[in-house]
């Protein structure tokens, strides 16, 4: 049911494996929660893509199921996505291309061929958005390279969630958020930026209509109300990218509080009221609402290494031993007695933003074992994080506050671990479901609900607050600068390392994607 005297919303987080829908009050009380998941598909090695009509369906049967479980009415809907997709429609809206997601590499050459000129830097700080494969301008570079015919065929080239408000209301709109991460916005002034387009080989025709993340559209189509089980004159709030959303989940909405997560991948972000990235280009900036954008990073490497690390260093410990490696882990010194591990398993994104590093154990002696590497692993992830960290101040930002979640939160090692690299306390918020959240946060501002998503500073609890042990903390800050200068010492070696990987034998295939 849909009541303007209702305070519940409803926020529906498209995520890179599920959607998921939860609903909240005006007080941040969760009403009721439902996923649905669905495939990634990894036809050919770099690609990562999905079908979006599965997508749809799965926003459709997860919205159905909170309703259904509802005893009061809504509000309205509102919206978060995963950045980055990029979807081919025809004339008609029916999809020519799969989704093809951030998590998809297919564009790498592309990519560092338009970061190695001048103007590469320039978009990026144009428009907010690192040059790298993840991003839709090289994936528009390559359908224009090497499907050419598919590529003149397309009418509309939109993300999944823009495909999906376009089938449940017949919009075709994109947030300022969700196109602040095309690589395609200016994000200064608000509009498609003409050289990108330019460099695409599209027009702005061939986009959606830029739209704040507030908007509110009027109702559902009659099909959609229908399967949903909500009024046609529903409102949907258009709602904003998953990042960004986060720190509004988190609570991190405030310049100078850091939001920053681990689950099978990372990221580092703090609001800030004007837009603008680094002089070297080592953060992006989205957008949030007109005034408050998020500058930050992701790292493709996070969980992801504990996993590989019990896969290739433990295997007898079977699937599911994060906690045994974690025993294992701390029994290594603050350091790992000198050993450094680069964690790029996935190659990695901030703050270089490239396609090309590899992982690589650096300081290896005879003296080391299974847990010294597997240590360094987890101190690798965490020191990338604070590579991570500086690029955020190095862009002007003050860093007061650290709010943490993910995964890794679990383990007290792994937090101690995070607090000691980046040396300050980390605060770590009770659980709310994130993106969701900030969603239905975004929504109650939009619906009029609340007065502003600073409340959202307010409603979330601190359950924990992890403070750094003053000599681990000096020992990692020791050791940052070699981190941080292994990566350029080994950028010749990535390189060579791709210029002969056609004429070795295959590597394995990873074990799963970030998410």
């Amino acid at each position: 049911m849909s009541d303007t005297t209702s305070t519940v919303v409803v926020g529906v987080d498209i995520g890179t494996t599920s959607t998921k829908a939860v609903a909240y009050d005006s007080d941040g009380r969760q009403l009721a929660t439902h996923s649905v998941g669905y495939p990634l598909d990894e036809p050919h090695p770099g690609y990562a893509e999905q079908d979006p009509r599965l997508i749809l369906d799965a926003v459709v049967e997860s919205i159905r199921a909170v309703v259904a479980e509802l005893s009061e009415p809504i509000a309205g809907l509102s919206f978060s996505t995963a950045m980055h997709s990029l979807i081919g429609l025809d004339a008609d809206g029916i999809p020519l291309t799969p989704s093809v997601t951030w998590a998809d590499s297919r564009a790498s050459a592309q990519a560092e061929r338009l970061r190695a000129v001048p103007s590469g830097l320039a978009l990026h700080r144009r428009t907010g958005t690192p040059v790298h494969p993840m991003a839709p301008l090289p994936k528009l570079v390559w359908y224009a390279e090497q499907e050419p015919k598919l590529f003149e065929r397309v009418a509309h080239w939109v993300g999944i969630k823009d495909y999906v408000l376009l089938r449940l209301a017949e919009a075709l709109v994109t947030d300022h958020s969700v196109a602040s991460a095309t690589g395609l916005m200016d994000i200064h002034k608000l509009a498609w930026d003409a050289q990108a387009l330019g460099v695409a080989g599209i027009t702005e025709e061939q986009l959606p209509q830029l739209v704040p993340t507030t908007t509110v559209l009027p109702g559902l189509t009659a099909e959609a109300a229908a399967a949903t089980g909500l009024p046609a004159a529903t409102p949907l709030v258009v709602g904003a990218g998953d990042g960004p959303l986060a720190n509004l989940g988190l609570g991190a909405v405030k310049p100078g509080v850091v939001a920053c997560s681990i689950g099978t991948s990372g990221a580092m972000r703090v609001a800030v009221e004007r837009p603008g990235v680094d002089p070297l280009g080592g953060v992006f900036c989205y957008a949030l609402t007109e005034n408050r954008w998020v500058v930050g990073g992701a790292i493709n490497n996070g969980g992801i290494v504990l996993q590989w690390a019990g896969d290739a260093l433990a295997p007898e410990l079977g699937e599911h031993a994060e906690e045994e490696l974690l025993d294992l882990a701390a029994q290594a010194p603050v350091g790992s007695g000198g050993l450094i591990m680069l964690p790029y398993l996935l190659s990695e994104r901030a703050p270089h933003w490239s396609a090309l590093p590899r992982g690589a154990y650096v300081g290896l002696t005879h003296g080391h074992r299974r847990a010294h590497l597997v240590r360094a692993a987890l101190e690798g992830v965490c020191q990338q994080l604070a590579l991570v960290l500086g690029s955020v101040r190095a862009a002007g930002n003050e860093v007061r506050e650290i709010r943490a979640s993910g995964g890794f939160a679990r383990s007290t090692l792994w937090r101690q671990i995070l607090a000691d690299a980046l040396g300050m306390p980390v605060r770590f918020p009770a659980g709310h479901e994130g993106s969701s959240f900030g969603a239905a946060l975004l929504g109650m501002q939009a619906l009029g609900l609340i007065d502003s998503i600073d409340v959202a500073a307010d409603l979330v609890e601190i359950d924990e607050t992890v403070r750094p042990d003053p000599a681990s903390a000096a020992t990692y800050a020791a050791l940052l600068p070699l981190f941080s200068e292994l990566y350029d010492a080994l950028v010749p070696t990535f390189a060579s390392l791709r210029r002969l990987a056609p004429s070795l034998p295959p590597e394995p295939p990873p074990t799963a994607l970030p998410m």
